[in-house]
């Protein structure tokens, strides 16, 4: 048989017809990159110095043991209690491979993170997606109510991505007893340094208190690694060995454990560059109200523009103003924020597409 006669090789159907995780477009040389809810600021000067005392000859440690253990320390658990990925997405992938095969399912509100429906269905299992509120915010009551026999995993985001949208501390715990305890609770909080707001569910006041509850974070947005790969899971360690089975072996760099060591080391000039963009958000968020946008309040590094079936067209706007911003399909634009420079092309943006689209408001 001839080469071009040979049948092709025999794909999965559901990951041949399953969209690849797009990322947020590059920016040209004289544009703001938007897009991908990164940290704007440089690397500080002790994280430089901690990569260039790397050796990138050698395998790094393949459990992380000293990260593992100063995150144990500051929550309070054993270091079997801590997981390291190369970002918290890898995590969460592990987790779902864990817990859920073909024929269960996963629940999350829907619009959520992007990557949630591909992770689901590389694992073989069913998405069940329970849509936001008309606030952006989680409808925990329906995410309860759609939990069956089938299900395995239930995945609560906050801040949402891109809503930005928080669950409250209250919410969270009538939530958690209305869920069974076989069925697996993913608190994904990859933007909780941004939150400003003392009623939101913070993971560090749940470590023990729930035997399905595990928390995920990450290094790459407040800290701004996000180049580097480092997030982390907290959790029983029976449920992070499983998730340790899963995962890739050696997948986080020794150059992403120094760096989350250096970072963690000097938190306090690091969380200072947070607490300056969170109250730039908040000048942007209240500039755009102005404007006349319903723009969810935003509690995560972004802003969320609800423009429904002119996202596209929006989406054209923002780049003619040399801001490069994540169209979500047919729902809205989420906007990052980013350096200060950027905030007056942002808002003459917006403004063009209030006056341009203005149905969409």
């Amino acid at each position: 048989m001839t080469a071009d006669r040979q049948p092709p090789v025999r794909l999965r159907p559901e990951i041949v017809a399953l969209a690849a995780y797009a990322q947020g477009k590059p920016a040209a040389h004289d544009a703001f990159k938007l897009s991908s809810n990164e940290n704007p600021f440089e690397p500080i000067e002790a994280v430089r110095e901690a990569i260039a005392g790397s050796s990138i000859n050698r395998y790094p440690d393949a459990s992380g043991r000293v990260v593992r253990a100063r995150i144990a320390e500051r929550f309070g658990v054993s270091e079997q209690e801590v997981h390291l990925g190369a970002g918290s997405v890898s995590i969460l992938a592990q987790l779902i491979q864990a817990a859920a095969a073909p024929g269960d399912e996963v629940v999350y509100a829907w619009r959520s993170f992007e990557a949630y429906p591909g992770l689901v269905a590389v694992c073989g299992a069913t998405s069940v997606t329970v849509p936001i509120r008309a606030d952006g915010r989680h409808d925990l009551d329906a995410m309860a109510a759609a939990i069956t026999d089938r299900t395995r995993v239930v995945i609560v985001c906050s801040p949402n991505n891109p809503t930005g949208s928080i669950v409250t501390a209250q919410e969270f715990e009538r939530f958690m007893q209305l869920v069974p305890n076989d069925v697996l609770v993913l608190l994904d909080e990859a933007y909780i340094e941004f939150v400003t707001d003392p009623t939101v569910v913070n993971g560090r006041t749940l470590t023990g208190r729930y035997p399905n509850l595990v928390v995920l974070r990450t290094f790459s947005k407040a800290y701004g690694l996000a180049g580097l790969r480092i997030g982390y899971a907290v959790g029983p360690e029976y449920i992070l060995n499983a998730a340790r089975s899963t995962a890739i072996p050696l997948s986080v760099t020794e150059q992403a454990q120094l760096a989350a060591m250096a970072s963690l080391d000097n938190e306090d000039v690091l969380l200072e560059r947070v607490r300056d963009l969170a109250v730039l958000r908040d000048e942007i968020w209240s500039a755009l109200r102005e404007q006349g946008w319903d723009s969810p309040k935003p509690h995560g590094n972004f802003i969320w523009l609800e423009t429904k079936q002119f996202t596209e067209r929006a989406a054209g706007i923002f780049s003619e103003h040399g801001i490069v911003a994540r169209a979500l399909g047919t729902d809205g634009i989420r906007i990052s924020i980013g350096e200060k420079e950027s905030v007056a092309s942002l808002l003459r943006a917006s403004e063009e597409v209030v006056r341009s689209l203005p149905s969409t408001l």
